[in-house]
Parts: C-alpha cells; structure tokens; sequence
C-alpha cells in the first residue's frame, strides 16, 4: 500500500441488525486489506457451520474476537481502498462499547455511513423514538462529525423487492430526521443498497433500474454517483492540524517481547518521529520514541488522523496507562489542568442538572470523576446562539 492516498476514518452506525457489520465486512471483503487465503478460510468455517449467508458479517466477527482477544494491534483489517481514499473503519460495528468508543475519541471519524435497513417495520423500529438509529446519527453529529452517507439496506426483503416507493419513504424520513439533527440532507448521499447480494455496493445494481444515481452539492461543488463506494470517495478530505503541538491521547499499551513497551494511540495534532523526546500528562514522565509504526509498516512520521503504535524506551508498561496524553517535551508538552470550561450537551438526562452536579467525564480516553462548579450559560445546539445567561 503505497503512501500516495489521503488516510479517512469512517464509523458506522445504525439500529443493531440494520445489516452494518455484512455491509462493512463486504467493503473490507471486496476493497480491503485481507487476504484472499483468510478469506477462504473464513469461507470455509462459515459453510461448515451452516453460516454461508453470513459470509460478510462473519468476517468482521472474526476479526472482532481476534481483536477482543487482544493479540495484535493490527487494525489493517479494519481497513479497505477507495480510488481515492485509504478508509479505516474506526469502531467495530454494533459493539456494545460503541457508544462509550464514540465518546471516548474514535468520534473523530471523518464521516459517518449510517445503515438503516428497508425491510417491512425494520425501519420503523429502528427510527422509533427507542431505536438506535436516532441517537447514533444525533451522537455523530454531535461529536463534531459533520459529514455523512446513508446506505438504505436490505432493498432485496423490501414488498416488491428493490421498491422505488419504499427507498423514497425512507429516504424523505430519514432527511427530515437529520435535519433536524443539524446535517444538511442536501449534502448526504442517500444509497439503495444490498450489503449481502452487493446491490449498489461497488457496482451499479441492475435489480433497481428507477434509481438514477445520488448527487449532493456541498461549499465545493457538486458530486454524483451510483455505488456506496462512490458515496466515500465523493467525502471531503479532513484538514489535518500538523503545525500544532503533538498530542496523542493513549488507547492502550501493549508489553511486546523483544520490543518493549508500545503505547498505541491516535495522533490527534502535531507530528510524532522516532527520535523525538516526548512527555506523557499527568505522570509528567520524560522519553525516547524508538520507533513509530502503523499497520506494521515502520514510519518516517506519524500525522493527525494515524492510528499509531510507538516503542518508548526505559518505561514500564505499569507506568502508562489509556488516558494519558503524550506530547512533544520540548514543545508545549500537555499537563494536568484542575479545572476547563466546556460546551456540554445533553443527550436525555433524568433530572435538572444544577451547580455542583457530579458526573464521569470522558475525555479523550480517559475516564474521571467531575463536578460542574459553574453552569454559564444555555444555548440552541444547532445555531450555537445564546438563550439565557446563568440558567
């Protein structure tokens, strides 16, 4: 894999069962980095045990009991090619950690694909107001990822398959919702899909002559496809912030034999080198980066948006832990603050929330008890205009 495309994350949501993790596992199948003799081995499971129709998805539960296991940081897997971009798919679908992942910083994902599948009440249950479709796409929104694609699967078990009507109910009521959310559906492609029969998937589907394509226009112009693929490679490159100062928040830490120690984390902005001296907040510990590689490929460098694992030399695994943040020694290295302001959303609370309040914060991916000493001010979470000042 050469280094020319651009690297975007991407996360995926949906109501459980919509069909995510057979959509992806088809991306990752068909475009990604797995090779063909885990496929076959994959297949061949997959028959014995009477799952040939899970084919897709059964990957991806391969590949996510290996990763639970823990036995590599090798997230390639999660990993395939568009013509333009290199996509890693950030959080395993429909894992019971997703929403506490996409709080804890894999929110960053540069786009979301949320699945909603068309299936006769399918949709209606995962719209309805217990359904997980509504608070993904209101958690992605709100977590700062701004662009999205909706994949409307399953058209093959719609009543008459492929229908043309039950896309266009779908995909009317799935704009009105994230509208209101705050995404402009204008800019949303909206794909009729089969993620196990590969309607739409890579290529145009002959099952669904009525459908003429997606188009959005964005600040930058307009752009029009057929596939889900197109829809990822349409998605706007991410600005990555390399001229700030190094912060990598840490995911894990691993003990490697005859490496060492290996924080692996995501670097959110600046540059991590081998060579580099950095410091990890809030121990205040001082060391050497050895090495620096992503999906074992040993790097020059590592930017804002690479999932990295990196040798530090002379620290024990017992000194580091998941939250701490890592930073360049000699430039604005990170430190522990007692207090910040924040702009706090609620998602559904129980009760009023008042001066003195004492929730977990998850920030990053560290996990800590707060208190809100002072609340501010209250505003309109989509305009960001003020309503009352001290609520």
């Amino acid at each position: 894999m050469g280094k020319e495309k651009t690297h975007i994350n991407i996360v995926v949501i949906g109501h459980v069962d919509s069909g995510k993790s057979t959509t992806t596992g088809h991306l990752i199948y068909k475009c990604g980095g797995i090779d063909k003799r885990t496929i076959e081995k994959f297949e061949k499971e997959a028959q014995e045990m009477g799952k040939g129709s899970f084919k897709y998805a059964w990957v991806l539960d391969k590949l996510k009991a290996e990763r639970e296991r823990g036995i590599t940081i090798d997230i390639t897997l999660w990993k395939f090619e568009t013509p333009k971009y290199y996509v890693t798919v950030i959080d395993a679908p429909g894992h019971r950690d997703f929403i506490k992942n996409m709080i804890t910083g894999t929110s960053q994902a540069d786009c979301a694909v949320l699945i909603v599948a068309a299936g006769t009440g399918e949709f209606e249950a995962g719209i309805s107001k217990n359904g997980q479709t509504r608070e993904h796409a209101l958690l992605a929104y709100t977590l700062g990822v701004k662009q999205m694609i909706v994949g409307v699967n399953k058209m093959d078990t719609t009543e008459p398959p492929f229908s043309q009507s039950r896309f266009e109910e779908i995909q009317k009521e799935v704009s009105a919702y994230i509208k209101k959310i705050g995404y402009n559906p204008a800019t949303v492609p909206f794909v009729p899909i089969s993620g196990w029969n590969g309607d739409n998937m890579l290529e145009p589907s002959t099952n669904m002559p009525w459908y003429k394509g997606w188009s959005i226009e964005r600040k930058s112009g307009k752009s029009e496809g057929k596939t889900l693929l197109q829809a990822l490679d349409a998605m706007e490159p991410p600005t990555r912030p390399t001229d700030k100062p190094l912060r990598l928040p840490l995911q894990d830490v691993y003990k490697i034999g005859g490496i060492g120690t290996v924080p692996v984390g995501r670097v959110e902005t600046g540059v991590l080198k081998p060579g580099m001296v950095v410091t990890f907040a809030p121990a205040n510990l001082t060391t050497e980066v050895k090495s620096v590689e992503m999906h074992h490929e040993a790097l020059v460098e590592a930017v804002p948006g690479d999932n990295v694992g990196f040798n530090v030399k002379n620290v024990s695994v017992k000194e580091l832990r998941r939250g701490y943040v890592c930073g360049d020694s000699k430039d604005t290295p990170p430190k522990a603050t007692e207090e910040f302001t924040a702009q706090v959303i609620v998602l559904n609370h129980p009760g009023q929330i008042a001066n003195g309040y004492t929730p977990v914060l998850d920030c990053h991916t560290a996990h800590i008890a707060c208190k809100f000493r002072e609340i501010k001010e209250k505003c309109d979470r989509r305009s960001g205009k003020k309503l009352e000042d001290n609520p």
